[in-house]
């Protein structure tokens, strides 16, 4: 299994693999494979080349097999913060490890980062994702009943959330 970022050269197979994640698990992002599906290949070029918002993928066998991103604030009162978005591991490869190695590659940027808290939704139900998120120390905050809607179905979304103590005590040393 190899990590890493993704860049614009690698739009093509992220805008893909993404389509496949949102057509297999529409309830679990808020994106619609619909409106995605119409996105020139720049829209992904583009979020790729982003400073802020860092995708990563997991490949098996030079396959992309999984993927991870997270989004950085950026405003001044937040900037502490970043949201984990878009965590998707191929049916064909789970139970290989990959969504905790994905999950220990963005906990690490993280606190490379100086962020001392990451936010995330899960979609109710889904057990395997809140046991991931879980064993990685995120813990749920509360319930956003109705937050998507799929096919005239709703799901709420459960928040969570992890704090990083060393991001802190790192910020402090620097100044």
């Amino acid at each position: 299994m190899q990590i890493r970022r993704l860049e614009p050269a690698d739009a093509a197979d992220y805008q893909r693999f993404r389509l496949r994640s949102l057509r297999e698990h529409p309830e679990a992002f808020t994106s619609a494979y619909e409106e995605v599906l119409l996105q020139p290949l720049s829209t992904p070029e583009r979020r790729l080349a982003l400073p802020d918002e860092k995708v990563w993928g997991a490949f098996e066998g030079g396959v992309l097999a999984g993927m991870i991103g997270l989004n950085h604030e950026t405003r001044r009162h937040n900037r502490h913060k970043a949201t984990l978005v878009g965590m998707y591991v191929a049916s064909e490869f789970a139970g290989h490890g990959l969504g905790q190695a994905l999950m220990q590659t963005v906990l690490q940027e993280a606190r490379d980062g100086l962020v001392e808290l990451i936010v995330l939704t899960v979609t109710e139900g889904n057990q395997a994702a809140l046991a991931l998120y879980r064993r990685a120390g995120f813990s749920a905050f509360g319930i956003e009943p109705d937050a998507v809607r799929v096919r005239g179905v709703s799901h709420g979304k459960i928040h969570m959330a992890v704090q990083l103590p060393g991001a802190a005590a790192a910020l402090r040393a620097a100044k």
